[in-house]
């Protein structure tokens, strides 16, 4: 009843009142056990589509958590903990929150890779070592990732620090001479991981969504725009030298490629095949896709990710 980009916005919207909600429960109850928390607390960041408001029916969550002890070595309750591993646990806890299983299944699945150093590095973060590791030793990809970081809960004042230390970094390090060089890299190595899965791809493989996303991310670092939304974040290219007409080609595809996508992951968790779907789905992907058929959204598929990945390479390309 409603098209793909409302759906999109509103399985974002309810994902992060879910987390505003469970956030101070899971809080509340790991307070009684090891004290408030330390310091000013913590806040939950939503990181990739959720930071950028746009989830379908399959979408994992992909968050950090930042803390501030502001000085306090351990927390005052029935079993103290120092501030360290009590944000550590209590980081763990609304995870399990979250992806419990239970009788009508779980919540979401969570995704805490774009922490700083990845899994390698603590599940929650101080601030301090956030803010010293995004100046000093995060890699372009990770300045990427937080092109699309948003808060969704947590203490307001240590939110608005976050966020206000977001966009003074991005225009800073969206300078750097080997951004594109570096963005080209992880294209190249991001395509040979995560190959098309036939011809109906809407996800993975050059021109389709992952690649204008990823294009889309470069430009607001170089532009130092504060955009979080893919189609922002593409018109943001204007303002680096893009010129209108290569920003409307991967508009026109990533507009198609969501509808595609968010569609049938309705419809299949497996690769789509359109021509094995019923008739049902296969008129619903054609209805959400605007096509007279499936040879036509074939055609029309085919041509908007051809031009998609010539604009895309040209750009990797500018120096």
């Amino acid at each position: 009843l409603i098209d793909a980009f409302e759906a999109g916005k509103s399985y974002a919207d309810l994902a992060e009142a879910i987390i505003a909600v469970i956030w101070p429960l899971v809080v509340a109850d790991f307070s009684r056990r090891y004290g408030p928390p330390p310091g000013r607390g913590a806040v939950v960041m939503g990181m990739g589509s959720l930071g950028a408001q746009r989830l379908n029916a399959g979408s994992d969550l992909d968050l950090i958590v930042i803390y501030d002890a502001d000085g306090v070595d351990q927390s005052e309750g029935p079993k103290s903990l120092a501030a360290r591993p009590y944000y550590a646990r209590l980081t763990q806890a609304m995870v399990t929150a979250l992806t419990a299983q239970m009788p009508e299944g779980r919540l979401y699945e969570v995704d805490m890779r774009l922490r700083p150093s990845g899994r390698q590095g603590p599940v929650a973060t101080s601030l301090q070592s956030f803010t010293d590791y995004q100046e000093t030793e995060a890699w372009t990809w990770e300045h990427l990732a937080l092109t699309r970081a948003r808060v969704l809960a947590g203490e307001a004042s240590l939110a608005a620090e976050v966020e206000a230390f977001r966009t003074d970094l991005l225009p800073r390090k969206g300078q750097g001479a080997s951004v594109r060089a570096d963005v080209a890299a992880m294209r190249e190595r991001l395509q040979a991981a995560k190959p098309a899965k036939g011809s109906w791809e809407a996800k993975n493989g050059p021109g389709r969504l992952m690649d204008i996303e990823l294009c889309a991310q470069m430009f607001a670092l170089i532009a130092g725009a504060s955009a979080r939304g893919v189609e922002r974040q593409i018109a943001a290219g204007t303002k680096i030298g893009v010129s209108q007409t290569d920003v409307q080609v991967l508009l026109d595809a990533y507009r198609l490629l969501w509808r595609l996508q968010c569609g049938s992951r309705l419809l299949t968790d497996a690769a789509l095949d359109i021509e094995t779907l019923g008739e049902g789905g296969r008129d619903f992907l054609l209805r959400e896709t605007g096509a007279n058929g499936a040879d036509a959204l074939s055609q029309r598929l085919e041509d908007v990710v051809g031009q998609a990945e010539v604009v895309i390479a040209g750009q990797m390309r500018r120096g």
